[in-house]
């Protein structure tokens, strides 16, 4: 396992993209002003946006994310086979927020769990 990034869940996304790109002078690795998402290198742990919020199709409310509306922050945590991380994991007795699933939208396999002291942490491996 090793930290990819941190990822910070925030109210205003466009308002943090342009904080971490014109103030602090990151380089962008993904998104812009106007997307939902955001990524920027600091070295080998990224920072990355995203909304308080889940996404919903236009015209929808939007809603939030069951497990993680009170968070502002998401340690994400790469691992090769997020299965198999999650059935080690569970084996020494973590209780899983989200069970292993799909994000096909980001190529994704992700997992949550909580450590002792609630922070979130998301598992994460490619399809």
């Amino acid at each position: 396992m090793k930290i990819l990034q941190i990822r910070l869940l925030v109210p205003n996304v466009r308002d943090c993209f342009l904080f971490y790109r014109d103030i602090l002078d990151l380089e962008v690795l993904h998104g812009n002003e106007d997307t939902p998402y955001a990524e920027f290198r600091t070295g080998d742990i990224h920072i990355a946006l995203e909304p308080l919020l889940a996404s919903e199709p236009a015209g929808a409310p939007p809603k939030p994310h069951a497990f993680s509306a009170q968070d502002r922050i998401a340690i994400i945590i790469g691992v090769e086979n997020v299965d198999a991380a999650y059935d080690r994991l569970t084996g020494k007795g973590i209780a899983f927020v989200e069970e292993p699933h799909d994000t096909p939208e980001w190529g994704h396999r992700v997992a949550y769990l909580r450590d002792p002291a609630g922070n979130l942490i998301e598992l994460n491996g490619g399809l």
